[in-house]
């Protein structure tokens, strides 16, 4: 129904290409929520290299779906790269957290996945 993500990019992207438009679905479900997991490990325990490294391998994908996160991403991207202890970033951490949650079960919903 694509009310918690957007497949306009990858319609484009693939001339409107079903087969690999469910390929991407089922690649968003098999590494977005685990790379989300590692996210938030990596910022509760303030390891702000693997919090650059999870973030940053999220952001292309997470930009595809447009699950209107992306800003958010990068600023935890950022506090991991540029390591800035003593700012607070569980707000953006939880925006995104939700909006991955929300796009995959939408995603396994539509899909029939």
């Amino acid at each position: 129904m694509e009310i918690n993500y957007k497949l306009d990019k990858i319609r484009d992207l693939s001339d409107n290409d079903q087969e690999f438009i469910e390929t991407l679905a089922t690649t968003f479900l098999e590494e977005v929520p685990a790379d989300a997991r590692l996210l938030k490990i990596a910022v509760d325990s303030a390891d702000h290299l693997a919090t650059y490294k999870a973030a940053h391998k999220m952001k292309p994908t997470i930009d595809m779906f447009e699950l209107g996160v992306l800003n958010e991403l990068i600023e935890v991207q950022d506090w991991g790269k540029l390591e800035k202890r003593g700012e607070d970033i569980s707000e953006q951490l939880a925006k995104v957290m939700d909006a991955v949650e929300k796009a995959s079960s939408e995603i396994k919903e539509d899909f029939n996945l």
